[in-house]
C-alpha cells in the first residue's frame, strides 16, 4: 500500500534536511581535522544518499514519465526540475563515493571536493523550479513548491556552484583554485537547502 502524499512529502523534506546537515558538517574544517578524511568523506557520502532518496521521492510525486505536449507549463517545469535534480544527486553519489574509496584505499588525507556536474544539475533544476513556482496554482500540488523554498534552493545551488569553482585544482600548483570558496560555498549552500526543506515540510493532517 502506497503511503499518503503528505507522508511522502514529509519524507522528501526530511531527506533533504538530513542530507544538507551532513554536507554542512562535512564541510567544517574543524570536523575534518577531528575525525579524519575517511569519516569526513563518509559523512558526505551518507549525505548524498539522503539527497538521492529525497530527490527520488520528489520525482516520483511529480510523475516518473516525461511530460507530454498537453502538460501545462508549471507541471512540465516541475518534472524537469525534479528529474535534473535527481541526476545531480547521482553525480554527488559518484563523487563522494570516489572520495571515500580514495581515502580508504590510498590514504588520501583531503576531504571531498564539490562536484561540478552535480552542482550544474542543481543550478539548472533550481532555475526550473523557480519557473514552476510562478504558476504554482496549476501544479499537481500547489503546496509542493513555494517561492521561498525555490529561491532558497536557487541560492544554495549558486553557492554550491561557487564551491565547485573554488575546488577546481590548478594544474600548475596541484591545489584548489580558491579553497575558501569550496568551504564557505558548501556550508552556505547546505544551509539554504536545509532551510528550504524545513519550510516545505508538511505537518500531519488533522482528522475531522
Amino acid at each position: 500500500m502506497q503511503a499518503p502524499k503528505w507522508l511522502r512529502l514529509r519524507r522528501e523534506a526530511w531527506g533533504f534536511i538530513v542530507g544538507s546537515a551532513l554536507f554542512i558538517l562535512g564541510a567544517v574544517p574543524a570536523y575534518l581535522g577531528a575525525v579524519g578524511a575517511v569519516a569526513d568523506n563518509a559523512t558526505f557520502f551518507l549525505g548524498s544518499l539522503f539527497f538521492t532518496a529525497a530527490a527520488y521521492i520528489q520525482l516520483a510525486l511529480s510523475g516518473r514519465r516525461p511530460p507530454r505536449t498537453t502538460t501545462n507549463r508549471p507541471d512540465r517545469f516541475d518534472w524537469w526540475a525534479a528529474a535534473i535534480q535527481f541526476a545531480g544527486t547521482l553525480f554527488f553519489n559518484l563523487s563522494t563515493g570516489t572520495a571515500l574509496v580514495a581515502s580508504l584505499a590510498a590514504g588520501e588525507r583531503t576531504g571531498w571536493r564539490p562536484d561540478v556536474y552535480g552542482s550544474v544539475c542543481f543550478l539548472v533544476s533550481s532555475a526550473l523550479a523557480v519557473g514552476a513556482t510562478t504558476g504554482r496554482d496549476a501544479l499537481w500540488d500547489p503546496h509542493a513548491r513555494t517561492w521561498r523554498s525555490t529561491w532558497l534552493n536557487l541560492l544554495g545551488s549558486v553557492a554550491f556552484g561557487a564551491a565547485a569553482v573554488g575546488a577546481i585544482v590548478v594544474p600548475a600548483t596541484g591545489q584548489p583554485f580558491l579553497p575558501s570558496w569550496a568551504t564557505v560555498g558548501t556550508i552556505a549552500g547546505g544551509v539554504c537547502f536545509l532551510v528550504a526543506a524545513v519550510l516545505t515540510r508538511p505537518g500531519t493532517p488533522r482528522l475531522t
